[in-house]
């Protein structure tokens, strides 16, 4: 836990040094409306890229993840020839590949680069799924590289914060004028704001939870072009079977491949959608002609 709150604390200092050097450096004023829209991509971007860029080496940490350089056993060797068959027909570089101590059935992929991620795999899923259940999952993650997801998402979040910041802003503003202070940087200002900033982010959230859902059914087309569709589909029945909360830490929760259940504003809220959708979705899937990297890209 400590580690987390000095990694976030650590990152958000350095964001909010790096907007303050370069604002200066750039002789912009943050209170013009310029102003205005340069501090707030810097700060809507530049956490969202320090993020992307330290999002390997923060799976690792965060989950304790081994990744394998020589392998110890024939599981091993399996998961390295695999990863390595499935990168070469994506059409991306060969990822890392890591094992991480967990019971439940699980995987992740993340990294900046498609040609330089990481494809780890939970010990639950090892011992839970057999080699062609297996296999599909890997598959998924894979294809989550190959589609660029994890620097769309990085973007997205990017471009929402930056809307957040500065509709909250703009708005806090009218409201302080209305509440009579010329200059709109009242005490009415600050408190609306705060309140507009949670209320808009809230909003930002569904959009970006939206987009996730979405990319993970066009990660599950791609692990069924990888693997194959009866195994991408058994993989995801046995998901469903042995489904229970992930204990993926935060940062990479959204990357598994097997995320949380709800209805209501908690489904809005979700980074996947529920197992039996995403199963009759492939299930109607029609299988695309050509090279295996449509299935994967479309």
């Amino acid at each position: 836990m400590f580690k987390r709150v000095f990694l976030f604390l650590a990152t958000n200092m350095a964001v909010l040094a790096l907007v303050s050097i370069v604002m200066s450096i750039l002789g912009v004023n943050p209170q013009s409306f310029a102003g205005l829209l340069v501090m707030a991509a810097l700060f809507g971007f530049g956490g969202s890229i320090v993020s992307l860029l330290l999002s390997k080496w923060v799976a690792k940490r965060a989950t304790g993840a081994h990744v394998i350089d020589t392998p110890r056993n024939e599981a091993e060797q399996w998961l390295l020839t695999t990863v390595r068959l499935q990168a070469q027909k994506a059409g991306i570089g060969m990822p890392e590949v890591a094992i991480y101590d967990a019971p439940e059935i699980n995987a992740f992929a993340t990294g900046a680069n498609r040609n330089k991620a990481l494809v780890a795999v939970s010990t639950g899923l090892l011992r839970a799924m057999n080699r062609d259940e297996a296999e599909a999952v890997l598959g998924h993650e894979v294809s989550h590289i190959a589609n660029g997801d994890m620097v769309t998402m990085a973007l997205l979040q990017g471009v929402l914060n930056t809307f957040v910041i500065v509709l909250s802003r703009l708005v806090g503003r009218a409201i302080d004028s209305y509440l009579g202070n010329r200059d709109g940087y009242g005490i009415g200002y600050y408190l609306s704001v705060f309140v507009l900033d949670m209320v808009f982010g809230l909003f930002a959230s569904m959009i970006a939870m939206w987009f996730s859902r979405h990319r993970e059914f066009r990660a599950d087309a791609g692990g069924a072009a990888l693997a194959g569709k009866p195994k991408m589909i058994a993989a995801l029945e046995r998901l469903a079977q042995t489904h229970g909360e992930s204990t993926l830490p935060k940062q990479v929760a959204a990357f598994g491949i097997s995320g949380g259940a709800g209805g209501g504003l908690k489904r809005l809220l979700m980074s996947h959608p529920p197992l039996e959708e995403r199963i009759i979705a492939l299930r109607n899937a029609t299988p695309k002609a050509g090279d295996i990297r449509e299935g994967i890209v479309s």
